[in-house]
């Protein structure tokens, strides 16, 4: 029987150990689609304690507290912080082959130092250990950034930001991390929510342009767009509950955009246009201007109305939509395509039924002198557990070329959240290993290590485009 979390964890044979430890594990780490605050980064943020540095903002360990039965004052409420991490530990050891028991005992070893089980019995004795740990300056924000091995990071920042965080970052001199936007612009193709009207006017105040129909609305957005790349943006990504492919003339689009703005309802088939209309548009933009577009496919959101009241967006209430990805999206990415304006693209769905369907698609649309323009993107939420991301690497291995995949992203809030880079490696270099062994790819480790490597981070920097090559 294998020690609990030993050296080679996930690991199984020699093969899989080589690769992990002598080509994966030593490599930096890309964070190209995170949610970290530039407000923190900026501010070079210090925590009181573990609780707001664990517990704060994360729906992961939030949804293991509710099905474990904890009241919601000890999750996103009122109670004391050290209650709410008793709370957390006593939930945590009835999480067996939950993804968060192994990445919470990698985050207490990799920044705490802890090699111990977190339970109901040694809780105090981390609560200690971790907060003495926090009074030092070496665990703010940058530094635990540093301590990561990150060359550099790209938030989600919205088209109305003013981005003046990013230029606080980037003027550190003794922070040598990057720290880009990426756009996000969602509510700008949302009319249905409330707070799209108020939107609008913000978007037009901080744009310049007073934005009263869809030829407004795609200017204004071009101009944002255009501030973003000035402040080194080159990633642009779209949370979309589910895929559709309804165009229109310029004529129906103009009808729907004012009355969005009259406020009137719109039909289903009014926002689908809606929608394809301004990812068409926006596609086009991208790829003037070489940005990678990520769409984001499948949540159902807040659907726990009275946790939503009190906690509100964010709060570990989200599920798969059934309807999520389609073969629609083949249908927008041909669009696109068609006028030589198909942007690199990365393709991420909710619903691990999708996998085949994207690695399928995806093929479609590969080409254009670029190595894996279309990426089928890692296993996204709900699927970053070992089975799922097994899942998705199997799948793009099997319809794809794995070798060309741009590899994990951390997806998260947390400033400690970089050893997940850790345990998709470790399984990548387990299912690359585990062909070796059983004789399907030759124990060619010349070959073999540059892969792992390039996945694990040069794939990434390379399809960006970033220079730190």
């Amino acid at each position: 029987m294998k020690k609990f979390m030993d050296r080679n964890f996930l690991l199984s044979g020699f093969a899989a150990e080589k690769l992990y430890h002598d080509f994966a594990e030593k490599q930096p780490v890309l964070d190209y689609h995170c949610h970290l605050s530039p407000a923190e980064i900026a501010a070079d943020k210090t925590f009181r304690n573990i609780t707001e540095l664990w517990l704060g903002g994360d729906h992961y360990k939030w949804r293991i507290m509710r099905s474990n039965g904890a009241d919601e004052k000890y999750i996103t409420g009122d109670a004391p912080d050290k209650d709410k991490f008793k709370v957390f530990a006593a939930a945590l050891p009835r999480a067996v082959g939950n993804p968060m028991y192994h990445w919470c005992h990698l985050e207490l070893r990799r920044y705490f130092g802890y090699d111990g089980i977190l339970n109901e019995k040694t809780w105090e004795e981390v609560w200690n250990l971790c907060n003495e740990k926090l009074k030092s300056p070496s665990m703010s924000a940058k530094n635990l950034i540093r301590m990561s091995n990150v060359t550099l990071v790209c938030t989600t920042d919205d088209p109305i930001d003013d981005l003046h965080y990013h230029e606080e970052i980037a003027e550190d001199k003794d922070f040598n991390i990057r720290v880009l936007p990426a756009w996000r612009p969602d509510l700008a193709m949302s009319p249905e929510k409330e707070g799209f009207i108020c939107y609008i006017d913000k978007l037009g105040e901080v744009s310049g342009v007073k934005i009263h129909t869809f030829d407004d609305w795609k200017k204004a957005l071009v101009k944002r767009l255009d501030y973003f790349t000035e402040h080194g943006c080159v990633l642009t990504d779209h949370g979309l509950d589910y895929a559709e492919f309804e165009t229109a003339d310029e004529e129906e689009m103009e009808d729907i955009f004012r009355r969005s703005i009259r406020r009137e309802e719109l039909s289903t088939h009014d926002l689908q246009v809606f929608r394809t209309m301004a990812m068409i548009f926006l596609g086009r933009e991208y790829a003037a201007r070489g940005l990678v577009m990520q769409l984001h496919y499948g949540a159902k959101r807040e659907n726990n109305t009275r946790i939503f009241e009190a906690a509100g967006a964010n709060s570990g209430i989200d599920c798969i939509n059934e309807k999520g990805f389609s073969s629609q999206t083949a249908d927008f990415l041909n669009a696109l395509q068609m006028t030589g304006e198909l942007p690199k693209t990365i393709i991420y769905s909710l619903n691990p039924t999708d996998n085949v369907l994207i690695g399928t698609m995806i093929g479609c649309f590969q080409g254009d002198g670029i190595r894996g323009k279309i990426q089928q993107g890692a296993a996204w939420w709900f699927n970053d557990h070992k089975t799922g991301i097994q899942d998705q690497i199997n799948s793009l291995a099997n319809l794809g070329i794995l070798g060309n995949f741009i590899g994990m992203l951390t997806d998260s809030r947390s400033f400690i959240s970089y050893p997940r880079h850790e345990y998709f490696r470790r399984i990548l270099c387990n299912y690359i290993g585990g062909l070796v062994e059983n004789g399907e790819y030759p124990d060619d480790y010349e070959v073999l290590g540059k892969l792992v490597q390039d996945i694990s981070y040069h794939n990434a920097v390379k399809y960006f485009g970033f220079p730190l090559e």
